[in-house]
């Protein structure tokens, strides 16, 4: 994990400074992977994946609701790990980051990151609490004061 940093702005609409670039790892050896990158900022998670076709994935932190940290037993004998990041994000919902070295340091990172944005912005995170658009025949107008 290449620990960064760069001068780009640091306002709402800039990603801030790259903060960690990591890349994939292969579970066999645990050797790098370089067609899946991720590229941490202030305010933006980014994932570059690809050879000839390369795509490239933006979420903004802000958006991030919750980060999973996962550890196989092969992925503990060559210290990799999985960490998954539920967002509100429309292209992804969750964006997981496969065979990554490091995988506790990113995991708090992505969390403190996340919730700094939503402080910057001062947005707030609404969780589904399990009453949705199709819940709401159910109730009646009786039961409305």
């Amino acid at each position: 994990m290449a620990k960064q940093t760069n001068t780009d702005q640091q306002g709402l609409g800039g990603k801030g400074e790259l903060r960690y670039k990591e890349s994939a790892h292969l579970l066999f050896l645990g050797l790098p992977w370089p067609f899946r990158r991720y590229e941490f900022y202030d305010n933006d998670l980014v994932v570059i994946s690809g050879f000839l076709n390369v795509n490239e994935n933006d979420c903004y932190m802000y958006r991030i609701s919750d980060v999973e940290l996962k550890r196989s037993f092969l992925q503990r004998l060559v210290g990799l790990s999985t960490v998954t990041c539920y967002t509100s994000d429309v292209t992804d919902r969750t964006i997981v980051l496969k065979n990554i070295r490091h995988g506790r340091d990113i995991k708090d990172f992505v969390m403190q990151a996340a919730e700094a944005s939503r402080m910057r912005r001062r947005s707030v995170n609404m969780q589904n609490i399990g009453f949705g658009a199709d819940d709401i025949h159910d109730v009646d107008s009786s039961d409305m004061v």
